[in-house]
């Protein structure tokens, strides 16, 4: 196996774990509360800034991996 395949699949690993973790951030970043009939909803701005950069991130990876993958 050539060393640009080994080094897309691990880009491709590596960008679904960043993805998995970006979701996460963002969807643990908002929360909704009833409270006698009212709805709040809170949100954490650098939460889910940090889950964007993270999707980010992985979404360059995952095209960096495919490229290698493909020489």
């Amino acid at each position: 196996m050539k060393a640009t395949k080994i080094i897309g699949i691990i880009l491709l690993a590596f960008s679904i774990y960043l993805g998995y973790i970006g979701v996460n951030k963002v969807s643990n970043s908002t929360n909704e509360v009833t409270f006698l009939g009212i709805e709040i909803d809170a949100s954490n701005e650098s939460g889910q800034t940090k889950g964007f950069i993270f999707l980010g991130l992985a979404v360059a990876l995952f095209a960096g991996g495919i490229v290698a993958l493909k020489k």
